[in-house]
């Protein structure tokens, strides 16, 4: 009996999401209401409040689970070693890409910015404190530094969702491991026509 119970409870979640995801493609979450919710999972109302307060709750959990899926993914990894770190970022890369309409609805400006934050903060604790110890960043820009990075890759992977995934994870995890390293002096090309520090 509890077997039965547990696999309808998944069954719902899952039909609220995908009709979340669906919806917020249209429109923003602010705009959404619970009955739209329930119309297109074909779920009752009080069903739904016996899972969820509202869309904004929804799309919390929703969130949560990708961001605790990102965390078993960076758990894998020692950050301390470059090549680590490399390989790091491409597999959340997979992730996002085999996600990746329920990343692009995620990133974009129709869910609120919950999820964004959740990345940055586990990214900023799990990686970027270490990676600022190793390279002995100046303690006065240290607060700013994991935005930059951190922003700019985070909108460089929505970009990149959007557009179909022109690169490959692996070529859009080297170009955001060259600019976490280099800058923009990673993409100079040189009189040898190679990118700083020999970079092709």
């Amino acid at each position: 009996m509890n077997e039965k119970i547990d696999r309808r409870k998944r069954y719902t979640r899952h039909a609220l999401k995908e009709a979340l995801v669906a919806l917020l493609k249209e429109k923003s979450i602010s705009s959404i209401t619970v009955k739209e919710l329930c119309e297109m999972a074909d779920i009752n109302r009080s069903t739904f409040y016996g899972h969820y307060t509202d869309p904004y709750d929804l799309l919390e959990k929703i969130s949560e689970e990708v961001v605790d899926d990102m965390y078993k993914t960076l758990n894998q990894y020692n950050f301390n070693e470059e090549e680590e770190a490399l390989q790091m970022t491409e597999k959340i890369l997979e992730y996002a890409a085999e996600k990746s309409d329920l990343c692009q609805v995620l990133l974009s400006g129709s869910a609120d910015t919950t999820f964004k934050r959740q990345v940055m903060e586990l990214t900023q604790r799990i990686i970027m404190k270490d990676y600022m110890k190793i390279m002995n960043v100046q303690e006065e820009i240290s607060s700013y530094l994991p935005l930059l990075v951190l922003s700019g890759s985070i909108d460089a992977i929505e970009n990149w969702l959007v557009h179909g995934q022109q690169e490959s994870p692996k070529e859009m995890a080297l170009l955001i491991h060259r600019f976490t390293n280099y800058g923009l002096m990673g993409f100079v090309r040189n009189e040898s026509g190679k990118g700083y520090s020999g970079s092709n």
